[in-house]
């Protein structure tokens, strides 16, 4: 069944978006929907609503692949990076992964889901068939965000725990779910707009 676009914006605006869409907002939703209809037909919408949930808090409800510090460029992001590094507020990173290497590349976040350092890049490629080592910077095309964001999810190379160890006919794991990309943090406030969005997509059509 396909999933009731009307209702379903009508209520992420109101209960998501404080009343209000944005063009770039409806885009980002749009390609999300769009790609689970078409390759997950007849899937658990409990898995579609919390990539959508993770989508909204990672990219800081803008719908749209952004990067690490949400700078414009990655040269700014870099530069805030070091500067948190060098007065210790990034006290859990231990090889700053946002340096530029050899060839000019930056591993620093990326996407609808942050994707950093290199070796994440590296089994993403792999995941997506798309060249995400040679052109890190793909990561911010919408497409491709939209890609990284199913295939990290879904198959769980993130961490390693995927949507189907959260969501089956026998379990549903909200909170949990967040382990699927960063642990237990901020899962509460996830799995708030999961719901939100799982409420938006359960009003389906023929």
């Amino acid at each position: 069944m396909a999933i009731n676009r009307k209702f379903f914006f009508d209520q992420v605006r109101a209960r998501l978006f404080d009343g209000r869409l944005k063009q770039a907002q409806v885009g980002g939703l749009t390609a999300i929907l769009d790609r689970w209809e078409g390759t997950m037909p007849g899937g658990d919408d409990r898995w579609l609503a919390y990539m959508l949930a993770t989508a909204h808090h990672e990219t800081g409800r803008t719908m749209q692949a952004v990067r690490e510090t949400f700078a414009a460029t990655d040269d700014r992001a870099i530069a805030i990076l070091e500067r948190s590094f060098a007065a210790g507020k990034l006290a859990r990173v231990k090889t700053p992964y946002w340096r530029r290497d050899a060839a000019g590349r930056s591993w620093l976040g990326r996407g609808l889901v942050q994707l950093t350092h290199r070796r994440n890049y590296e089994a993403m490629a792999r995941e997506t068939g798309i060249d995400l080592v040679a052109r890190p910077d793909r990561a911010m095309e919408p497409g491709v965000a939209v890609a990284i964001l199913f295939a990290g999810m879904i198959g769980g190379s993130f961490t390693g725990r995927r949507l189907a160890d959260c969501f089956s006919p026998a379990k549903e794991d909200w909170k949990g779910a967040r382990r699927i990309v960063n642990g237990l943090d901020r899962a509460e406030l996830v799995a708030g707009y999961a719901r939100a969005y799982y409420g938006a997509i359960s009003y389906t059509t023929e």
